[in-house]
């Protein structure tokens, strides 16, 4: 369409000598109206670099939705793109799929990656260079991003027992995860503190999950004995405490106080809006690109950073009722 060779594009689209003004207007103009990008897989041969920064996620559920908002948001101004890639998409093994997928992309299609909560420790002589979030083994390998679960699950629970409550259950994740290990954690030494028994009938695992929190849910809530506060270890699971209360006739917080983790949009738009604990997702996110650039440039600066949580009280706490 601009009547040059192919050689002449490359010079003017790779801001190259040699060729006129005249003819490099008329190439870019013809760039523009036909929206034209070289191919990220032959830049990368080229220049043995693409400019791309992977962010790799299991799937794409709000909690990586609002870490990447968060990568997304400081990546502007720093020369870099992103390509944001779902590894786990065909419900295939919940295990060593951030190992396949930078298998795929290293080196030809990015030149480093953000992985979150990775199922396996990454190996520091990664291909590309590598920065976990919220990894499920702990900080180990690679550098490694994350709040401070433990306190913030202390914390949450602590709310519910200067409210009154006693009979506090725990909805927890995936016991293979640190993230889940750690808040329990967290609820034991806030039962422990008050002088509260911890109830092993009290702790159902709910795998950070709606679908498989249903089943363990619906058994504490069925007790005669039942609970009058519940800690979910994610907010999504939260929110289905509320759901499956409401079927059962029990009022949230009236009859039963429900708190969450994570404090993802979801959280404030629920009914009611829950109570949870807010991991600063966007700031880890921009944390986890700045490190990542860091490792890039040669300037790295800290391995692992941890970052403070924070209680959000909204409508779904109150008294346990008498």
């Amino acid at each position: 369409m601009a009547g040059v060779s192919v050689a002449t594009v490359s010079k003017v689209v790779n801001n190259r000598y040699g060729v006129a003004a005249g003819t490099s207007e008329r190439v870019l103009a013809v760039v523009e109206e036909l929206g034209y990008e070289s191919s990220l897989v032959a830049r990368s041969l080229r220049r043995t670099s693409t400019n791309v920064i992977g962010v790799l996620v299991a799937e794409f559920e709000p909690y990586s939705t609002e870490l990447l908002k968060g990568i997304s948001a400081a990546v502007d101004g720093t020369g870099y793109e992103l390509l944001a890639y779902a590894g786990r998409t065909d419900g295939g093994a919940q295990t060593g799929w951030e190992r396949r997928s930078l298998s795929r992309l290293a080196g030809t299609l990015v030149d480093a990656a953000i992985v979150v909560t990775p199922t396996m420790v990454l190996s520091s002589d990664s291909p590309v260079p590598v920065v976990a979030v919220d990894p499920h083994t702990g900080p180990e390998g690679t550098p490694t991003v994350d709040s401070d679960n433990t306190t913030g699950a202390r914390e949450a629970v602590e709310h519910l027992i200067d409210l009154g409550h006693r009979r506090i259950a725990h909805l927890g994740g995936r016991p293979d995860l640190e993230s889940a290990r750690l808040r329990e954690l967290g609820y034991r030494q806030a039962l422990e503190g008050s002088g509260i028994a911890v109830d092993p009938l009290l702790i159902k695992v709910g795998g950070y999950r709606p679908d498989l929190a249903d089943a363990p849910v619906r058994t504490l809530l069925d007790r005669p004995d039942r609970p009058t506060a519940v800690f979910a270890a994610n907010d999504l699971s939260a929110i289905h405490v509320l759901q499956v209360a409401q079927e059962l006739g029990l009022r949230v917080p009236q009859d039963l106080s429900v708190v969450g983790f994570d404090n993802i949009p979801e959280s404030w738009g629920s009914a009611p809006p829950l109570t949870t604990v807010a991991q600063p997702l966007h700031r880890m996110g921009a944390e986890a690109l700045r490190m990542v650039l860091d490792l890039l440039e040669g300037t790295a600066r800290e391995r692992h950073l941890r970052l403070p949580t924070s209680l959000v009280v909204r409508a779904s706490t109150a008294p346990p009722p008498r």
